[in-house]
């Protein structure tokens, strides 16, 4: 893609799963040679790993004061200035007091003063704010210093928050200017502070001010980031109720769908339009939680393609098509992918469909003990596409936020070797894949939440597994029954029955009809 959309007479581009910029640096940077660098826009642990790389080239790396793109780019936008609003408590299930006080009081069992937290996504769930900053993702730019106390000190542009919101933050919680963050930080440093940040998710600059300041700094996880991830009972009901809304709105679509493009009407701009109106019709629609992928024919086979008036093309017979979207509701945040052929799919279509297929039944129905994370299940996703020399390269999960980011750590699904559990309450996407360059891509996404153990009959020690939040019917015409095991297919058929089951009460007659058909038993 990137091919496609760039001047190889100003640019050369780089696989960067072969060559990452470290590697580029140690090869193609001389000796004496300097790197500049904007601090603020760079993590400390990416820093730590450009500096390396300098090293070995003998090269040096150097912070700049100033962004030399900023110093060019004379129209850049003004900051976003909408309001910050209270995210309600029947939707977030915990309380910020609760949440602040918590972090607080392991701070001081670790003897900590405080602890900075740089990602808005973060200050949100601290805070029970959701903004409009961040395009498709309910945040409002800010920062905050929690201290030992339980008191809290939010950056943000004051402008933003206003009477109700001032109330709903409370007393504990005091408003300051960002352009205040930095004599903030040198206060802590001029206490003697113990401080606890984040080397994965703050940037260089943090480090630098507070360091310099005299701060003593422990690098750890931000405080938030792990029981964000794990969703209180209210937040698991918000996103089922979410996910039964969103699922009605896609099988509109998913049916108007099957009667319009056979007829060649149908282009793939139009089809976004056309989701995102069923989306809207239902009424509790906030935003789209990321811009719709709506891929025909060797489009679907770009993973993260977006439709644009120059590359717009009409959905055809004999192609598939491949629709990922979701949606941000105040209860829950929806992404769902599916594969669609228009017309009789060719037979590699449905042997590629159903190998895709039944690794994401297999994830679904996965028991695995405490302790188990995301790399040692991500084979089940895999294995059918493995036995027949295939693979797909991105991810087979990420996790998903609670009316926030619909990518949200530090829980996933992938091949890399990660140290986080997959823990009840955690939400991620299930979503294998197929990808044939120039004509056709498949995937298959359900959202799913991890239960809590239960015991096996038979078994010794209880099991956790996935719960199924996704609703929407599965392309019946490209699956190959031949290829499923006998489970998969009662896995397949059950899951069917509690999408027309779940769904028809909530869809209009001729809707109904159609899914009534598409969901029969294989």
């Amino acid at each position: 893609q990137v091919q496609d959309e760039t001047d190889a007479t100003l640019f050369t581009t780089c696989n960067i799963m072969d060559e990452t910029p470290s590697a580029w640096i140690e090869t193609h940077l001389s000796a004496g040679a300097k790197l500049g660098y904007d601090p603020k826009l760079h993590t400390a642990d990416a820093v730590k790993q450009l500096r390396a790389a300098c090293d070995k080239a003998g090269a040096v790396l150097l912070a700049c004061e100033t962004n030399p793109l900023d110093a060019v780019w004379d129209d850049q936008p003004p900051p976003p200035s909408d309001k910050a609003r209270a995210h309600a408590l029947e939707h977030a299930g915990q309380s910020s007091a609760e949440k602040c006080a918590k972090i607080a009081e392991d701070l001081r069992d670790k003897k900590l003063d405080a602890a900075v937290i740089t990602d808005p996504t973060s200050v949100a769930w601290l805070l029970n704010i959701r903004g409009s900053d961040v395009h498709h993702t309910p945040l409002v730019l800010s920062r905050v210093i929690l201290h030992h106390t339980g008191k809290v000190d939010l950056f943000i542009d004051p402008a933003k928050v206003d009477p109700h919101v001032d109330a709903h933050l409370g007393d504990d919680v005091l408003v300051h200017a960002p352009q205040a963050l930095e004599a903030a930080l040198k206060a802590l440093g001029a206490h003697d502070s113990k401080v606890l940040i984040d080397p994965m998710s703050a940037s260089a600059w943090f480090f630098d001010v507070l360091e310099e300041a005299g701060a003593t700094l422990t690098r750890g996880d931000d405080p938030c980031v792990l029981p964000k991830a794990i969703k209180n009972d209210i937040e698991i009901a918000g996103t089922r109720a979410a996910h039964v809304r969103d699922g009605a709105a896609l099988t509109t679509f998913l049916a108007w769908l099957a009667k319009e493009a056979p007829t060649g009407t149908v282009d793939e701009i139009a089809a976004v339009t056309k989701l995102e109106a069923c989306r809207a019709a239902g009424g509790a629609l906030c935003d789209v939680s990321f811009d719709t992928i709506s891929g025909s024919g060797p489009h679907g086979a770009i993973v993260h393609y977006r439709v644009t008036e120059k590359t717009n093309r009409t959905l055809q017979t004999g192609e598939l098509f491949l629709v990922d979207s979701g949606g941000q509701y105040v209860d829950g945040t929806t992404d769902v992918t599916r594969t669609i052929a228009i017309g009789a799919p060719a037979e590699e279509m449905r042997d590629r469909f159903t190998r895709v297929l039944k690794g994401m039944i297999r994830l679904s129905m996965a028991r695995f003990p405490a302790g188990t994370t995301g790399a040692a299940v991500d084979i089940l996703a895999r294995q059918a596409l493995w036995h027949a020399g295939l693979d797909f390269d991105h991810g087979t999960g990420h996790g998903v936020g609670s009316y926030l980011s619909v990518h949200e750590g530090p829980q996933g699904i992938h091949r890399r070797s990660t140290k986080v559990e997959l823990k009840p309450g955690m939400i991620l996407s299930n979503e294998p894949g197929y990808y044939k360059t120039g004509a056709y891509g498949i995937r298959i996404e359900n959202l799913i939440a991890v239960t809590e153990p239960h015991d096996i009959a038979g078994g010794e020690r209880p099991m956790m597994g996935f719960e199924t939040l996704t609703l929407a019917p599965i392309d019946r015409i490209l699956i190959d029954v031949a290829l499923l095991a006998p489970e998969e297919v009662d896995w397949l058929n059950a899951y069917h029955a509690r999408v027309r089951e779940t769904l028809s009460p909530m869809v209009d007659d001729d809707t109904k009809a159609w899914l009534e058909g598409v969901t029969q038993a294989l």
